[in-house]
């Protein structure tokens, strides 16, 4: 078994189902790279950068996958993505601006500041910005 079944859902749409030799992703426990194969498992999504193999590409399709929820199975793999976005879909200019909005947030901080979300802010800036550049 060389390749397994990954269905990527979002709540508006099939974001891919198809076929794949590997995937790699964050999760709350780091960062995983699930093969066919691997062993039955239920992980919660962290944002960071989703790559997905594909037999005879050279390059992996590359996201922005914010949270969500993966679950796998030796021949297929779904992650329900609360948040993702595909490499060619992110908006580069508009991630630099959030990502300076929420620094100037974290950096000048009020006593109603939520810095949590100001944190989170940035990191999902920070993954688009990442991705954006593979």
């Amino acid at each position: 078994m060389n390749k397994v079944r990954l269905q990527i859902i979002s709540p508006d749409k099939v974001v891919f189902d198809g076929e794949c030799t590997m995937i790699e992703y964050n999760t709350t426990e780091g960062y995983v790279g699930v093969l066919p194969g691997h062993v039955a498992m239920t992980q919660i999504i962290a944002p960071g950068r989703l790559a997905v193999y594909e037999e005879g590409k050279e390059k992996p399709m590359y996201a922005a996958l914010m949270s969500g929820i993966a679950t796998i199975m030796p021949d297929t793999i779904s992650l329900l993505a609360e948040i993702i976005e595909m490499q060619d879909e992110i908006d580069v200019e508009r991630a630099k601006e959030a990502k300076k909005r929420a620094e100037d947030r974290i950096e000048n901080k009020k006593e109603d500041t939520d810095l949590e979300r100001a944190e989170d802010a940035l990191q999902r800036a920070n993954v688009r910005l990442e991705v954006a550049e593979l």
